[in-house]
Order: structure tokens, then sequence, then C-alpha cells
């Protein structure tokens, strides 16, 4: 008697899975942290802006540069029936990570007084890893959701007083 396949995969798998997934995630988030510190440091350098004000539009920039790489690279795979709740969950949590990102320069700059170049760049960083483990979670649980297996249609055995016997071969049946 043979049982039926399972359905779940095995805890290799599935952090298999994790490790592919966070790849992806990481390639679209390089992306995006090149553009955020790029964007930033050229507005913090080229206009009047206040830092944490150059920040939130460098932030904002990397928001929309990112969407496009989760939704058609990394999450390409996920359920895309619910594109308008995707896209306001999306920007919900982005919104979340940007506070976070932006609290942590905000704090450094006019609660510690560091708001050099460097300085503001070392915490514009430290606050993007950490609102970035916010939007990999949140991302992940709500915005990009895995699609839902369908079930497996197992036969059902037959028991062997109803089987039908095989024909031997050449015979005519």
């Amino acid at each position: 008697m043979t049982a039926a396949p399972s359905q779940r995969p095995s805890l290799r798998e599935r952090l298999s899975l994790l490790a592919r997934e966070i790849a992806k995630f990481g390639a679209v988030g390089g992306v995006g942290l090149l553009v955020n510190l790029a964007v930033f440091n050229l507005v913090r350098h080229t206009t009047e802006l206040q830092v944490v004000r150059a920040s939130i539009l460098a932030t904002v920039v990397a928001i929309a540069c990112n969407y496009v790489g989760f939704r058609y690279f990394a999450y390409r795979d996920r359920d895309k029936s619910r594109r308008t709740k995707e896209l306001t969950l999306f920007l919900l949590f982005s919104a979340v990570g940007l506070v976070i990102e932006n609290g942590v320069l905000y704090t450094a700059t006019y609660g510690f007084g560091w708001d050099g170049p460097l300085q503001s760049n070392v915490f514009k960083f430290i606050g993007i890893g950490v609102a970035t483990l916010f939007r990999f979670w949140s991302y992940r649980t709500w915005v990009f959701r895995r699609l839902r297996p369908e079930p497996v249609a197992v036969p059902e055995r037959v028991p062997e007083t109803e089987r039908v016997p095989e024909a031997e071969p050449g015979t005519v049946t």
C-alpha cells in the first residue's frame, strides 16, 4: 500500500525556496539601495533641500523602482489577480518603511547633530537596513502573496475484488 504523496514541501525544499526568495529580494533591494543613495546624494549636493527631505525624495524614487523589480522579477510567480490591492498594500508598507528609514536619519541628524555628508550616508544606510527587514516580512506576507496550490487529486484505491484482470499479451478481449 502506497501513501499519498505529501503536498507540503520538505524543510529542505522550503529553506531552498526561502533562500532563492531572499536572493531575489536582495537583488532588487540592492538596485533600490543604489538608486536611493544616488538620488539622495545628488539632491543633497545639488539643491538646498534639508537632509531628511532629500532622503524622503530619494526613498520615494527607490520605492517606485523597487515595485517594478519586485513585481516583474522577485515575485513574478505570485498572485496577480488583485493588482490594485497589491499596489495599495505595497505603498502602505513602503510608507511605513520610509518612516522607519528616515526616522533613523532624522534622529541622527536632529537628535544628535550628526549631519555631515558621511554621517548622513551612514545613518541613511542603517535606516535602510532596518526598514528592509520590515519590508521583506510585510511584502512576502501581505503584498506578494503566494498562490495557493491546487489540491492534487489522489486516485482512489480500488479493492482487489473489484479489479478487472489485465489481458495477457496476445489474447483478444
